[in-house]
């Protein structure tokens, strides 16, 4: 094929990036070099994974913290299915993500698979490319598809069809579309339940991580006396306040738990409040009022029953309902018992509790707190699945929402990785850190090599029980067999530095002098921290994990 020659590949990765697609992550193959070159030539960044898999969570992560759609790129047929897992992730979790993908249309070829049904199939929108004449038209749409939707979109390139001429074809997506804009009787039913509540609580979520998001309702929380918490994935949007409770759900502290518990109204901002965020109901009491704020109607209720829900994007309708309420500032949930209670117990690292450690493994707790002291406050840290999640979840503080990148609506373990490096090239200023259990870290061992490689001051903490702890705890207790699910100790330090990382291995306290020593020097090569954790006992919050699935 002639370098001059501008095919279907060609067009079709140019019209990505003049529809804003500035970043791509992928693994290329026959099926998917042109278009992925023609992307490069037009000015986007390539990213080169060692595995599709990791290639998808890494796209996710980086359109989840950057606030701009991504893409991935992925040869036809086993290129995909690779990717199929972070796909899920990402459709599961609304991420704007264009997944472009050559396709194999003949039934005879090795590489065929029903791509769009796969796609289909885990919650994402399949497209394909099915002539020259509309190629970029297609790759525009799929791109305004992503970030007006927020939806992930598969694009399918078949092979017969890329390779044909596109002459002078070329596509664009327009101009934002226009949020909703929300119903006065509703935001007026809002105002007028705001009014009613002496104790009321907003839940902020992923919707919640907009520009001027959290002013609004920090605003509108002043007028009325709430008190502010996140889901997970919104970690960290209120940190400074002090009526921040922080996550709410299965993560939360006893204290927060105990003031949701106990509010008689609470507003989800952008948050589905599914099981996860309200401990399957628990943390809803009889009698309140729940009232959810999303900019789509289908997600009104979609998770519980509220009793009422307010169409509208999340700064707007925060915004409405606080000139309606004027001036007034009731004390509501904002009392000074309260405040002395927060300034006493906001955080898990304030609750009292029994080191476990030894000699040999240390308590996971006291590993996270003293991390949490070390590692440098303008931090951005990305979580693996796994019995220890919480730990590192809820003991290391971020400075805002877009400290904590949280890729756990499909619950699968080996994303945490990944997720790190897709998060730490959104946020280029702050320092990554990934942590992983040991299962987590094995299954995603491919891309070690890329943060070598990308040159990412990166801290990697793996919390190494030995084990697939959530099913050691869960099974464990009622007299099963574990065989399956134990391991032999793995030397991951050893396997850090074959890999060009700085390492060290962690058993006690004392042994964190080398993160220091490696945070105070130049940092010229990753860091893992190979922790070695106690694991005779479940995380707090591993039964609520196991409840209603």
């Amino acid at each position: 094929m002639s370098r001059a020659r501008r095919t279907v590949a060609h067009a079709v990765g140019e019209a990505l990036v003049r529809s804003g697609i500035d970043t791509a992550f992928g693994v290329v193959g026959s099926g998917n070099f042109v278009a992925t070159n023609a992307m490069v030539a037009a000015g986007a960044r390539y990213v080169a994974a060692r595995h599709e898999g990791g290639a998808a969570t890494m796209a996710d992560a980086y359109a989840r913290t950057s606030g701009r759609p991504a893409a991935l790129t992925l040869h036809q047929g086993c290129g995909l299915t690779n990717a199929l897992t972070g796909i899920t992730e990402a459709a599961k979790s609304r991420t704007p993500l264009v997944v472009l993908t050559a396709e194999a249309t003949a039934p005879r070829s090795n590489f065929f698979v029903d791509q769009p049904a796969l796609a289909q199939a885990v919650g994402a929108v399949p497209v394909r490319v099915a002539s020259p004449s509309d190629a970029a038209v297609q790759a525009a749409a799929a791109v305004a598809t992503a970030r007006d939707e927020r939806r992930t979109v598969v694009l399918n390139l078949p092979l017969d069809v890329q390779q044909q001429d596109a002459g002078d074809a070329a596509g664009v997506a327009g101009p934002p579309r226009a949020l909703p804009t929300a119903d006065a009787g509703e935001l007026d039913r809002l105002a007028d339940a705001l009014r009613a509540a002496r104790r009321p609580v907003f839940v902020a979520g992923r919707g919640s991580r907009g520009p001027g998001s959290r002013a609004a309702l920090e605003a509108l929380a002043d007028r009325c006396g709430a008190l502010l918490a996140t889901s997970a994935v919104a970690k960290g949007l209120f940190r400074g306040s002090d009526w921040d409770l922080d996550v709410s759900g299965g993560f939360a502290t006893p204290l927060a738990a105990e003031l949701i518990s106990g509010a008689d109204l609470i507003v989800g901002w952008g948050c589905a409040l599914n099981m996860w965020t309200m401990r399957h109901g628990r943390l809803i009491a009889d009698g309140a009022v729940v009232v959810q704020v999303d900019d789509e109607a289908g997600a009104i209720g979609a998770q519980r029953a509220v009793s009422f829900g307010v169409v509208g994007d999340v700064r707007g309708v925060a915004g409405a309902v606080t000139a309606r309420l004027g001036d007034a500032r009731p004390t509501g949930y904002r009392t000074a018992e309260v405040r002395e209670a927060l300034t006493r117990r906001r955080r898990w690292r304030d609750e009292p509790f029994a080191d476990t450690g030894d000699e040999q493994r240390i308590d996971p707790r006291t590993l996270t707190v003293a991390l949490d002291d070390l590692l440098p406050a303008e931090r951005v840290v990305a979580v693996d699945s796994g019995n220890f999640m919480g730990y590192p979840s809820m003991f290391l503080d971020v400075p805002d929402e877009h400290g904590f990148c949280f890729t756990q609506a499909f619950q699968s373990v080996g994303l945490g990785l990944a997720t790190a490096i897709g998060a730490a090239l959104a946020r280029p200023d702050r320092l990554p850190v990934a942590a992983l259990g040991d299962g987590g870290a094995l299954m995603g061992a491919a891309e070690l090599e890329t943060v070598v490689r990308l040159g990412l001051p990166m801290v990697v903490v793996v919390y190494d029980d030995a084990g697939y702890g959530a099913e050691v705890h869960h099974f464990g207790p009622d007299g099963h067999p574990l065989d399956t699910v134990r391991f032999p100790e793995t030397d991951f330090a050893a396997i850090g530095r074959g890999h060009g990382y700085a390492a060290v291995t962690v058993r006690r306290p004392a042994d964190l002098d080398g993160v220091a020593a490696w945070l105070a020097g130049p940092r010229s090569a990753p860091l893992l921290v190979d922790a070695k954790v106690t694991r005779e006992e479940p995380s707090w919050w591993l039964e609520e994990a196991f409840r209603g699935h």
